[in-house]
């Protein structure tokens, strides 16, 4: 008996288990029926497919036009490195021209100012051949007019280590009458240069003014008497009168024409009288002479130790430039220099580098 119950308890639990696994089935079987799961939808399906496409590499394939134009710019782009090596190198040999100019008129000038002077009453102004008689010397005879005097400046000048500023005295060399030896129409003379504290000083009257005033003034004073004598005497005497004659100053200048000013001197005010550079047509047109008036530079070295100033000019400055042929020599090897230093700089940059191993 005992048997036969432990075998039905062994069939009931059997049984039992074998009804939870078909419920169990069941339920899920009628899950998945009644909730399937949802379509997809059109919108997600775009819009990964926007993601996708988005997330592909671009296309590295370039057309020959394109590659061809990527070449050219390259290529310019490796010329332009050796512009500025072209540009100095063209600085430098320009230089050079600028030195063998220089060269041949400083000899020129120094052809000419070792030439024979001139004789002063053989210029004349209306001559068309003034540009041919520039650095030539001349020997004048004449007197100054010193009312009319001009005063060029501030020009600087260094005397004993000191520079001090002044002024060019240019004055009109005037003629006189009856003498054959003297200028035949008026010049203007660049004496020289005084200081800034002799320029209200230096305007004097002439010497050879005083004398012919002091000549007027005592044959004046001869006629009264003369007249005087006449008078009460019954011999009267006839007194010739007579004039010593004027003696006329000699200067030894050199033809030159008016200045080239630079752009950072201003211009000329006659009306005020500031000259800041020379300008011989409108000088002799404010001394009341024709603009073609012939202009000299006075280079006398005999000067007066009692009247040292005005300071003629050196005759050896007119043979020296603001720039010498040494110094276009030098710019010369500046601008080579720089063209080789540029254009090794571009050849470093576009050789290949090489790579360590």
């Amino acid at each position: 008996m005992a048997s036969v119950s432990s075998i039905s308890k062994t069939l009931a639990k059997k049984l039992r288990r074998g009804r939870a696994s078909a419920s169990a089935s069941a339920v899920t079987s009628f899950q998945w029926k009644s909730f399937p799961p949802p379509p997809p939808s059109f919108s997600f399906s775009s819009s990964a497919a926007a993601i996708s496409s988005s997330s592909a590499p671009p296309s590295t394939s370039t057309s020959p036009s394109q590659s061809q134009e990527k070449q050219k710019g390259s290529r310019w782009s490796k010329l332009l490195l050796f512009v500025p090596g072209v540009i100095t190198f063209g600085l430098g040999t320009w230089q050079l021209f600028r030195r063998q100019d220089k060269i041949k008129l400083l000899e020129y000038r120094q052809e000419r100012l070792g030439s024979e002077p001139i004789s002063g009453n053989k210029l004349a102004p209306s001559s068309n051949n003034l540009d041919a008689l520039e650095f030539r010397r001349v020997v004048c005879k004449g007197l100054f007019d010193e009312k009319k005097s001009i005063y060029v400046g501030p020009r600087s000048r260094s005397i004993s280590g000191v520079t001090e500023n002044g002024y060019f005295l240019i004055t009109p060399f005037m003629p006189i009458p009856n003498n054959p030896e003297s200028v035949q129409s008026p010049i203007l003379v660049n004496r020289g240069w005084i200081p800034r504290s002799w320029r209200d000083k230096f305007v004097k009257v002439p010497q050879d003014d005083e004398q012919l005033s002091s000549i007027a003034s005592s044959s004046a004073q001869e006629n009264e008497r003369s007249s005087w004598w006449r008078f009460w005497s019954k011999n009267p005497k006839i007194i010739e009168e007579q004039v010593p004659p004027v003696t006329p100053l000699e200067i030894v200048g050199v033809v030159r024409g008016s200045e080239k000013p630079s752009i950072f001197v201003p211009a000329n005010d006659p009306n005020s009288s500031q000259w800041f550079y020379v300008d011989v047509p409108a000088i002799a047109r404010t001394c009341g002479l024709p603009e073609n008036t012939i202009y000299i530079e006075d280079i006398n070295e005999n000067v007066n130790p009692s009247n040292p100033y005005p300071v003629p000019k050196d005759a050896n400055e007119l043979i020296r430039s603001s720039v010498m042929p040494q110094d276009h020599l030098n710019y010369t090897f500046t601008w080579y220099s720089l063209s080789a230093a540029v254009t090794f700089m571009a050849y470093k940059r576009l050789m290949p580098k090489k790579t360590g191993r």
